[in-house]
């Protein structure tokens, strides 16, 4: 301590030491001088030294308050609430179909055992009800462990106690568990040890050696099985139902009513109740509410999977589809007539298009060489892009749609029966042009519309749309829609186009007894879809956009199907055209052999 005298310059009694330099300093900064600092460093207390003992505190500290809303869910009771909100969304659904088109009440019930069926066939099934489970388990431990003593414990009970001594007392568990480690490795067997020496050295040799480079693995992993439990799921089962019912529907009549907000699937948690809706999350909201309508690829794709593995687990069969009805649709969304569609039904037999919802459903094709195969390829494609391609084939035989022209044959000719290709092409763009009109479109306007474009009843129509579309459940509920969009309505504005266009009365094809030109059937083109830098024609581009418009899917996606179909008529022209042939030579080598027979 520095002493207490005063300083030599300034008189100062104010004294202090520098930490840094051991300096003794007074008030005004002048150094002591002759002043003796000795340190003795101790590096190695001896036995003799005195040791001050300082004691763990064995205060616990205390936890964070944690910020998270007790109200929401998480791990497997937030997926067992998921699969409760997707239920109710799928009754929701299943009245919405009955109501809008009149269908009979054992839709409900077939799409409930469906339902069912899904839940057990999904990769990760929905967990049991977690709240009731962990409260029956805790009330059978509890009065388990009242009725036994404590000394009676088993084996396993013993380590079940051992382990929630765990879970509560981690530090005490842990110092106990390194203290019996220790006591056993004081006991261990000297042989023992000998050998675990070794094997010890060998290990450590063989990492030092180059190890062998381990596969590359791919650095994007597969997707989870999300979608299979997505709210797309519950539209996969209501199509198996229609088909179950064998009921004439595309995947678009499904999207076009999830687009008008006509059945519950995009934001579908404001019309919940609330005693759901306040136990989710965010992510679960997002999970719940898609932002936009599934694709008809996607939506056969669940559809298929499911009525395959209903089918392979528990033999229930998905019948074909009703594929006259949806035939006649595909031809009228052409805007074909009567022959256009008998003549489709021909050429649809003859390419053994698929009827069923997955080919595994089906029986597998004649085998005459070992080398056939047992289906055809696209044979697992969307069941209407099949039909309509049936259809887009035969009007390339009828008009080639190659920007040549095509004259009429003879009155035998059924092609004779069909329009001309341009009033027919011309009756296609109007269509096209009543479809966007009436909001019917699934693909974005070509032009971008202000609603000062609009007309009175356009406006009207897109206000309607609004109240349904935007209004909270609450709103609805107490009748604040002043008029909501019957379903009439709907239904009329779906089928005006098509209605119109069946009105249309198209002039037929001239008879030409003797024509020199291009006839049906002639210079037929197939136009490879896999040629990037080839160019469709004009007159096969508008077919095909109205048959990718009708059935939901890409225009390449159609013309794909289309050229697979003409490739596959063309094999069995061939082999039609070789039958007859070999059948003629055996006529004539029949012949042949009964006429030398009387000389011989």
């Amino acid at each position: 301590m520095a002493p207490k005298r005063r300083c030599p310059v300034c008189g100062s009694k104010q004294w202090h030491k520098e930490p840094s330099s051991g300096l003794i300093t007074c008030s005004e900064g002048h150094v002591l001088q002759n002043y003796r600092n000795e340190t003795r460093e101790v590096t190695e207390l001896g036995p003799h030294a005195l040791r001050k003992r300082t004691l763990k505190s064995v205060r616990k500290k205390r936890e964070k308050l944690s910020k998270a809303d007790p109200n929401l869910y998480h791990g497997e009771r937030a997926r067992f609430h998921y699969f409760q909100c997707l239920q109710l969304i799928l009754r929701m659904q299943i009245s919405a179909l009955i109501e809008a088109w009149g269908l009979p009440p054992e839709f409900e019930i077939i799409c409930k055992d469906i339902w069912a069926l899904h839940l057990s066939l999904l990769p990760k099934p929905p967990p049991a009800e977690p709240l009731r489970f962990r409260q029956d388990r805790e009330t059978t431990e509890e009065s388990e462990a009242r009725a036994r003593p404590q000394s009676t414990l088993a084996p396993d009970d013993a380590s079940d106690g051992e382990q929630e001594a765990e879970e509560l007392h981690g530090d005490a568990a842990r110092a106990s568990s390194s203290s019996s480690s220790a006591s056993d490795e004081e006991d261990e067997d000297p042989a023992i040890a000998e050998l675990m020496r070794e094997n010890s050295e060998t290990s450590s040799s063989e990492e030092d050696a180059p190890r062998p480079r381990a596969p590359t693995e791919n650095a994007k992993k597969k997707r989870p099985d999300r979608q299979f439990d997505a709210p797309a799921s519950t539209i996969a089962v209501l199509i198996v139902a229609c088909w179950t019912l064998r009921l004439p529907v595309t995947h678009m009549d499904f999207i076009k009513l999830i687009e008008a907000y006509k059945l519950p699937y995009m934001d579908p948690t404001r019309l919940l109740p609330a005693g759901l809706t306040v136990h989710l999350t965010k992510h679960v909201v997002q999970a719940l509410s898609p932002k936009h309508a599934p694709s008809p690829i996607l939506l056969h794709g669940l559809a298929s999977r499911l009525a395959r593995l209903m089918h392979s687990e528990y033999g229930v069969y998905t019948p074909e589809m009703n594929s006259s009805p949806l035939l006649w649709r595909a031809v009228r969304a052409t805007c074909g007539t009567p022959t256009l569609y008998v003549m489709s039904k021909k050429v649809a037999r003859v390419l053994s298009v698929p009827v069923m919802l997955h080919r595994s459903l089906a029986s597998p094709l004649a085998r005459t060489k070992k080398r056939d195969p047992e289906f055809h390829k696209y044979d697992s494609i969307v069941p209407e892009v099949a039909l309509i391609s049936v259809v887009i084939v035969v009007l390339k035989m009828v008009y080639g749609l190659d920007g040549k022209e095509r004259q009429g044959g003879p009155i035998q000719d059924p092609a004779c029966a069909l329009p001309l290709l341009t009033e027919f092409l011309q009756c296609i763009k109007e269509v096209d042009e009543k479809h966007e009109d009436h909001f019917e479109h699934t693909r974005p306007l070509k032009h971008r519309r202000s609603a000062l474009d609009l007309d009175d009843s356009a406006i009207d129509r897109y206000l309607d749309f609004c109240e349904t579309a935007l209004l909270p459940r609450e709103d609805q509920r107490d009748g604040t829609l002043a008029h909501r969009l019957p379903w009439s309505w709907i239904s009329e504005r779906y089928s005006i186009p098509e209605e119109r266009a069946q009105r249309a009365s198209l002039p037929p094809m001239p008879l030409n007894e003797d024509a020199t030109g291009l006839l049906p059937g002639q210079a037929y083109a197939v136009f490879n879809t896999q040629d990037v830098l080839g160019a469709l024609p004009e007159q096969y581009e508008t077919v095909i956009a109205r048959a990718a418009q009708w059935s939901g899917v890409n225009e390449s996606y159609v013309a794909s199907v289309v050229e697979r179909f003409e490739r596959r008529l063309i094999r069995w022209w061939d082999q039609l055209k070789r039958r007859e042939r070999d059948g003629r030579r055996g006529k004539s080598v029949g012949s042949a052999e009964r006429e030398l027979s009387p000389e011989v």
